[in-house]
């Protein structure tokens, strides 16, 4: 699986961004599809992360309740839709995926294949 992640950019603080990540690959449908973060000079932090199906969705405290993930199977995309966003959020973000029990998809180190991450700034 390839994954290519995109629509980062410059936004100002409570304004709303859409990331997708879009994959290539057979078997999509298979793999939990997990979002992560890294700010400058920081460790690599997950953000959230969507079951095969897209029936289930978890996420970080710092964005619970701000933004949602989702799936179009169809079209082997997952979106991470960022809404309130807060200067905090600035950062590189990755799409990942992995077949790794859902118990276990909070962990970067079980994500098996990364996209190249979009940069997303907020400021205040």
């Amino acid at each position: 699986v390839q994954l290519q992640a995109s629509g980062g950019g410059l936004v100002q603080a409570g304004g709303s961004l859409r990331l997708s990540c879009a994959a290539s690959g057979d078997n999509f449908r298979t793999y939990n599809v997990g979002w992560f973060r890294q700010a400058q000079g920081k460790q690599r932090d997950f953000v959230g992360v969507i079951a095969r199906a897209g029936g289930s969705t978890r996420y970080a405290d710092s964005v619970k309740g701000r933004f949602a993930i989702s799936r179009d199977n169809a079209k082997n995309t997952v979106y991470l839709q960022m809404n309130s966003l807060e200067p905090e959020d600035t950062a590189v973000y990755y799409c990942a995926a992995t077949r790794v029990i859902w118990g276990a998809t909070m962990r970067g180190e079980h994500y098996n294949y990364w996209g190249q991450g979009t940069e997303v700034t907020v400021s205040s």
